[in-house]
């Protein structure tokens, strides 16, 4: 895939109209962006305002993410696009995103490859500000190991987090990871590739979080091919379940 990076400058507003102006590097696109009805208006036509018509899901959800208070005159932001990137098939939660040697790309469950399952759920009490995780590897014949471990963490997703880092420490070979932890799939799928471009703000303006677990998480995938997969938690899921169990064993003890 490839990933065009640009600038976004707010650059007026009227009410709940905002002047946004977009670089990225030779061309620039100037438009109007309703807040009220999440109307968006180019007011330029050049090759940059194609590929952003092209892209436009992509582009609105950036827009659509952003917090009221981050819509002001002055306000800039880093960021980048997927050229061609079907969001449908990424949000489709029965799908399979795969990190492989650098490339990011979709496959349905009918078209996974054969490589060993590494199923991961954490438990974390929040009073206590205590959790553990479980990651349960199922290896191409079928047999099962289990490990569980005290997280480091200071709530449940980064502690689920945690849990994806280990799974990934402990087994170096090719892997699919299931997880019922979106935060976990996207932010190592999606969101970290703009995070990067942007020293890691997100399109708030703020810090992203656990940035140094996701630089972490991200150097474990380099050189290998893993899958994220996602699971329903607490939805009769054998694996998860049994993660889920013997986390919160962990974590009671």
């Amino acid at each position: 895939m490839d990933i065009k990076q640009m600038s976004l400058e707010i650059t007026g507003e009227n009410g709940t109209i905002y002047a946004f102006k977009v670089d990225d590097g030779f061309s620039v696109v100037n438009l109007d962006f309703d807040t009220s009805d999440k109307s968006l208006k180019f007011l330029d036509e050049n090759d940059l305002s194609e590929f952003l018509m092209k892209n436009e899901f992509q582009f609105r959800g950036i827009l659509h993410n952003k917090s009221r208070e981050s819509f002001y005159k002055g306000f800039k932001l880093e960021f980048s696009l997927i050229d061609g990137k079907d969001i449908t098939e990424f949000k489709n939660r029965e799908n399979i995103i795969v990190k492989d040697k650098g490339r990011i790309f979709v496959i349905s469950d009918k078209d996974k490859v054969s490589i060993p399952e590494v199923y991961t759920d954490a438990s974390y009490d929040e009073v206590l500000s205590r959790g553990a995780f479980c990651v349960l590897r199922k290896n191409l014949d079928g047999v099962y190991e289990s490990s569980e471990f005290f997280c480091n963490c200071q709530d449940s997703s980064s502690a689920e987090l945690e849990a994806v880092i280990k799974a990934l420490e402990v087994y170096d070979d090719d892997l699919r990871i299931i997880t019922d932890s979106q935060y976990v799939r996207k932010g190592i799928t999606e969101w970290i590739i703009h995070w990067k471009l942007n020293d890691w703000h997100t399109a708030n303006g703020t810090k992203a979080k656990n940035i140094e677990m996701w630089k972490k998480l991200e150097l474990l995938c380099e050189n290998r091919r893993v899958e994220f997969g996602y699971v329903k938690a607490h939805n009769n899921h054998f694996e998860n379940e049994y993660c889920d169990f013997m986390a919160r064993i962990k974590r009671e003890s």
